[in-house]
Protein backbone atom coordinates (compact mmCIF):
# COMPACT_ATOMS: atom_id res chain seq x y z
CA UNK A 1 0.00 0.00 0.00
CA UNK A 2 2.81 2.37 0.94
CA UNK A 3 4.60 1.53 -2.32
CA UNK A 4 1.48 2.37 -4.36
CA UNK A 5 1.15 5.69 -2.53
CA UNK A 6 4.78 6.52 -3.27
CA UNK A 7 4.30 5.74 -6.97
CA UNK A 8 1.13 7.81 -7.21
CA UNK A 9 2.87 10.75 -5.51
CA UNK A 10 5.95 10.54 -7.71
CA UNK A 11 6.83 11.66 -11.22
CA UNK A 12 6.22 8.08 -12.34
CA UNK A 13 2.47 8.75 -12.16
CA UNK A 14 2.78 11.61 -14.65
CA UNK A 15 5.14 9.63 -16.84
CA UNK A 16 2.65 6.74 -17.02
CA UNK A 17 -0.14 9.14 -18.01
CA UNK A 18 2.07 10.87 -20.58
CA UNK A 19 3.27 7.64 -22.19
CA UNK A 20 -0.26 6.21 -22.19
CA UNK A 21 -1.77 9.31 -23.82
CA UNK A 22 1.01 9.61 -26.42
CA UNK A 23 0.69 5.90 -27.23
CA UNK A 24 -3.10 6.16 -27.63
CA UNK A 25 -2.74 9.20 -29.90
CA UNK A 26 -0.05 7.44 -31.94
CA UNK A 27 -2.26 4.37 -32.38
CA UNK A 28 -5.14 6.61 -33.50
CA UNK A 29 -2.90 8.35 -36.04
CA UNK A 30 -1.61 5.01 -37.29
CA UNK A 31 -5.16 3.81 -37.88
CA UNK A 32 -5.99 7.10 -39.58
CA UNK A 33 -3.00 7.43 -41.89
CA UNK A 34 -1.54 3.93 -42.03
CA UNK A 35 -4.79 1.97 -42.31
CA UNK A 36 -7.04 4.79 -43.60
CA UNK A 37 -9.73 4.67 -40.93
CA UNK A 38 -10.92 8.25 -40.68
CA UNK A 39 -11.87 9.74 -37.32
CA UNK A 40 -15.40 10.78 -36.43
CA UNK A 41 -16.38 13.73 -34.24
CA UNK A 42 -16.34 11.58 -31.08
CA UNK A 43 -12.89 10.26 -31.99
CA UNK A 44 -11.69 13.86 -32.31
CA UNK A 45 -13.21 14.71 -28.93
CA UNK A 46 -11.32 11.75 -27.42
CA UNK A 47 -8.12 13.00 -29.06
CA UNK A 48 -8.72 16.42 -27.53
CA UNK A 49 -8.99 14.84 -24.08
CA UNK A 50 -5.76 12.94 -24.78
CA UNK A 51 -4.06 16.16 -25.92
CA UNK A 52 -5.18 17.87 -22.71
CA UNK A 53 -3.72 14.98 -20.71
CA UNK A 54 -0.42 15.21 -22.63
CA UNK A 55 -0.17 18.93 -21.85
CA UNK A 56 -1.07 18.39 -18.20
CA UNK A 57 1.35 15.50 -17.67
CA UNK A 58 4.19 17.35 -19.40
CA UNK A 59 3.57 20.43 -17.25
CA UNK A 60 3.46 18.37 -14.05
CA UNK A 61 6.68 16.56 -15.04
CA UNK A 62 8.41 19.89 -15.63
CA UNK A 63 7.23 21.33 -12.28
CA UNK A 64 7.64 18.49 -9.77
CA UNK A 65 8.32 20.80 -6.84
CA UNK A 66 5.23 22.97 -7.28
CA UNK A 67 2.67 21.62 -4.83
CA UNK A 68 -0.27 23.49 -6.37
CA UNK A 69 0.53 22.16 -9.86
CA UNK A 70 0.83 18.63 -8.50
CA UNK A 71 -2.42 18.70 -6.51
CA UNK A 72 -4.39 20.71 -9.07
CA UNK A 73 -2.97 18.55 -11.83
CA UNK A 74 -4.33 15.43 -10.19
CA UNK A 75 -7.75 17.03 -9.97
CA UNK A 76 -7.54 18.04 -13.64
CA UNK A 77 -6.42 14.51 -14.55
CA UNK A 78 -9.58 13.18 -12.89
CA UNK A 79 -11.72 15.67 -14.85
CA UNK A 80 -9.96 14.65 -18.07
CA UNK A 81 -10.56 10.98 -17.20
CA UNK A 82 -14.28 11.65 -16.73
CA UNK A 83 -14.55 13.52 -20.05
CA UNK A 84 -12.54 10.83 -21.82
CA UNK A 85 -14.78 8.15 -20.33
CA UNK A 86 -18.02 9.87 -21.36
CA UNK A 87 -16.85 10.22 -24.98
CA UNK A 88 -15.50 6.65 -25.06
CA UNK A 89 -18.72 5.13 -23.77
CA UNK A 90 -20.81 7.26 -26.13
CA UNK A 91 -18.69 6.00 -29.04
CA UNK A 92 -19.27 2.41 -27.94
CA UNK A 93 -23.00 3.00 -27.40
CA UNK A 94 -23.39 4.36 -30.93
CA UNK A 95 -21.31 1.52 -32.40
CA UNK A 96 -23.41 -1.09 -30.58
CA UNK A 97 -26.74 0.67 -31.30
CA UNK A 98 -27.43 1.03 -27.58
CA UNK A 99 -28.47 4.59 -28.33
CA UNK A 100 -29.79 6.09 -31.50
CA UNK A 101 -27.62 8.96 -32.44
CA UNK A 102 -25.91 10.37 -35.43
CA UNK A 103 -22.85 12.52 -35.54
CA UNK A 104 -22.38 15.33 -37.95
CA UNK A 105 -19.10 16.43 -39.40
CA UNK A 106 -19.27 19.51 -37.16
CA UNK A 107 -17.07 19.42 -34.07
CA UNK A 108 -19.58 21.04 -31.73
CA UNK A 109 -16.78 23.20 -30.35
CA UNK A 110 -17.00 26.98 -29.92
CA UNK A 111 -16.23 29.06 -33.01
CA UNK A 112 -13.05 30.44 -31.41
CA UNK A 113 -11.68 26.94 -30.68
CA UNK A 114 -10.87 25.28 -34.01
CA UNK A 115 -8.20 22.61 -33.56
CA UNK A 116 -9.35 21.00 -36.82
CA UNK A 117 -8.19 24.13 -38.65
CA UNK A 118 -5.01 24.61 -36.60
CA UNK A 119 -3.83 21.00 -36.75
CA UNK A 120 -5.94 19.18 -39.37
CA UNK A 121 -3.54 16.23 -39.45
CA UNK A 122 -4.59 15.47 -35.85
CA UNK A 123 -8.07 16.92 -35.34
CA UNK A 124 -9.88 17.00 -38.69
CA UNK A 125 -13.15 15.05 -38.76
CA UNK A 126 -13.27 12.64 -41.70
CA UNK A 127 -16.37 10.49 -41.14
CA UNK A 128 -19.62 10.25 -39.25
CA UNK A 129 -19.90 8.09 -36.14
CA UNK A 130 -21.00 4.50 -36.00
CA UNK A 131 -17.99 2.31 -36.60
CA UNK A 132 -14.54 1.89 -35.10
CA UNK A 133 -11.98 -0.53 -36.49
CA UNK A 134 -10.91 -3.78 -34.92
CA UNK A 135 -7.66 -3.23 -33.07
CA UNK A 136 -6.57 -6.52 -31.55
CA UNK A 137 -8.04 -9.95 -30.76
CA UNK A 138 -11.43 -9.01 -32.21
CA UNK A 139 -11.87 -5.94 -29.99
CA UNK A 140 -12.80 -2.66 -31.62
CA UNK A 141 -11.23 0.67 -30.75
CA UNK A 142 -14.46 1.74 -29.01
CA UNK A 143 -14.45 -1.40 -26.86
CA UNK A 144 -10.83 -0.90 -25.80
CA UNK A 145 -11.40 2.79 -25.03
CA UNK A 146 -14.47 1.94 -22.93
CA UNK A 147 -12.50 -0.76 -21.08
CA UNK A 148 -9.55 1.57 -20.42
CA UNK A 149 -11.74 4.43 -19.19
CA UNK A 150 -12.65 3.05 -15.73
CA UNK A 151 -8.97 2.23 -15.14
CA UNK A 152 -8.05 5.81 -16.03
CA UNK A 153 -10.68 7.13 -13.60
CA UNK A 154 -9.51 4.81 -10.78
CA UNK A 155 -5.85 5.72 -11.33
CA UNK A 156 -6.64 9.45 -11.35
CA UNK A 157 -8.87 9.20 -8.31
CA UNK A 158 -6.31 7.14 -6.39
CA UNK A 159 -3.56 9.64 -7.23
CA UNK A 160 -5.72 12.55 -6.08
CA UNK A 161 -6.66 10.83 -2.83
CA UNK A 162 -3.03 9.88 -2.14
CA UNK A 163 -1.95 13.46 -2.77
CA UNK A 164 -4.63 14.95 -0.52
CA UNK A 165 -3.99 12.39 2.25
CA UNK A 166 -0.26 13.05 2.03
CA UNK A 167 -0.81 16.79 2.37
CA UNK A 168 -3.26 16.46 5.29
CA UNK A 169 -1.90 17.52 8.68
CA UNK A 170 -0.74 14.58 10.77
CA UNK A 171 -1.83 14.32 14.45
Amino acid sequence: MKFAQQLLNSRIYWLVLLVGAVTAAAVALYFQYGLEYGPCVLCIHIRLWLFALILLAATALLLPGCSKVQTGGRLLALIIALGFTERSWRTLAIERYWIESSCSLESGLPAWFTPGEWWPWMFEIWESCGYTPEVIAGFTMAELLAAASPLFILLSLAALVCRVVRKAPQN
